[in-house]
C-alpha cells in the first residue's frame, strides 16, 4: 500500500450479550480491549464509530446527531453497580452529517435524533473496545420492519465511511432466545454452537443467498433468535464490509472471540476486512 492510498478500517460485529457483560467480561470483553488497543495504536486515523444496536428500533432510519449523549440504562433488575457505569463518549454532528447524507444518496430517507442518548447495546460493548471513551460514538437506529436485505443495504450504504477513519459496528448477539436463560455458568447449549458455527461457515464462504434465507436454511434459527432484531446487526457489519458483492474479492472474517456464555449467549465477534490477497 503507497502512501496515497487510504487506509480501508474493518467493520465489525460484536456480539453484546446480557447487560452484566459491561461487568462480567468473560474472554470477550479483554479480546475487544485487545482489537481496540490494537486499531488505534496502528496509527490509522480513527475519526469515530457508527454503531448499530437493536435496542433502538425506529419506524424508519435514524440517526444520533447528539453531540454529547448520555449513558442510557435501558434495562431493570441488575445489581446497583450496573446503574453506576458511565461511557461519557462525545457524539459528532459531522460524523452524522455524513451518515445522514450517504443513506439518502441511497434512497434511504432517514432523519437525526438531537436527543437520543447511547442504548447499552452501543455502551456496553464500547466500554470494552475503547475503554477510555475517546473516540466519538454515531447510533444509527434499526427500522422496524426492516429484514436482513434492507439491513444489508444500510451497511452498505455506509461503506465508503470506512476509508474515511470511521470504524462502523454491527451489535447485536449471534444467538438470543432469553427464554431460555437461567443465569449462571452452565456448558454451551448444542444448538448454540450448531447454529453459530453454520452462520461462520457462511461468512467464510460469502454465501449471501443462504445467510439472506438463515430462517429456512440455519439449523435451530427460530430457537437461537425467536425474533430477529439481535441477529440484523450482522448485516449491517457485512454490508458495510462489502461482504457478498460482485467484484469485491473476499471478505475474511477474523474471529475475537467464540465464547458462550451463560450456556445460551453466543459471544460472536469478528472484524471484516478484505483479506491482503484480494485488497
Amino acid at each position: 500500500m503507497n502512501a496515497h492510498t487510504p487506509t480501508i478500517l474493518p467493520a465489525l460485529f460484536i456480539s453484546h450479550g446480557a447487560p452484566l457483560f459491561a461487568l462480567e467480561a468473560g474472554s470477550t470483553g479483554p479480546a475487544l480491549t485487545r482489537w481496540g488497543q490494537g486499531l488505534q495504536a496502528s496509527g490509522q486515523g480513527l475519526r469515530g464509530v457508527v454503531i448499530m444496536s437493536p435496542h433502538w428500533m425506529a419506524g424508519s432510519p435514524a440517526v444520533m446527531t447528539n453531540p454529547a449523549p448520555a449513558t442510557w440504562h435501558d434495562f431493570g433488575g441488575f445489581p446497583s453497580e450496573l446503574y453506576a457505569l458511565q461511557y461519557p463518549a462525545a457524539g459528532s454532528p459531522a460524523l452524522a452529517a455524513d451518515v445522514l447524507a450517504l443513506l439518502a444518496k441511497a434512497g434511504m430517507a432517514a432523519a437525526g435524533d438531537a436527543e437520543r442518548p447511547l442504548d447499552h447495546g452501543a455502551w456496553v460493548p464500547l466500554m470494552h473496545l475503547f475503554p477510555k471513551a475517546d473516540v466519538p460514538v454515531v447510533q444509527v437506529a434499526l427500522p422496524a420492519g426492516h429484514g436482513p436485505a434492507q439491513v444489508l443495504a444500510m451497511g452498505q450504504a455506509l461503506a465508503s465511511l470506512r476509508a474515511q477513519g470511521v470504524l462502523v459496528v454491527g451489535s447485536g448477539s449471534m444467538t438470543h432466545n432469553l427464554r431460555e436463560f437461567f443465569g449462571g455458568e452452565r456448558a454451551a447449549a448444542p444448538y448454540v454452537l450448531e447454529f453459530s458455527r453454520w452462520v461462520e461457515a457462511a461468512v467464510a464462504r460469502g454465501d449471501k443467498n443462504a445467510l439472506l434465507d438463515y430462517r429456512r436454511q440455519a439449523p435451530h434459527a427460530q430457537r437461537a433468535h425467536p425474533s430477529e432484531d439481535h441477529f440484523l446487526p450482522l448485516f449491517f457489519a457485512l454490508g458495510a464490509a462489502g461482504w457478498g458483492e460482485a467484484g469485491e474479492g473476499v471478505v475474511h472474517a477474523d474471529y475475537l472471540s467464540r465464547e458462550v456464555m451463560h450456556g445460551i449467549l453466543s459471544m460472536d465477534a469478528f472484524a471484516l476486512a478484505h483479506s491482503p490477497e484480494t485488497a
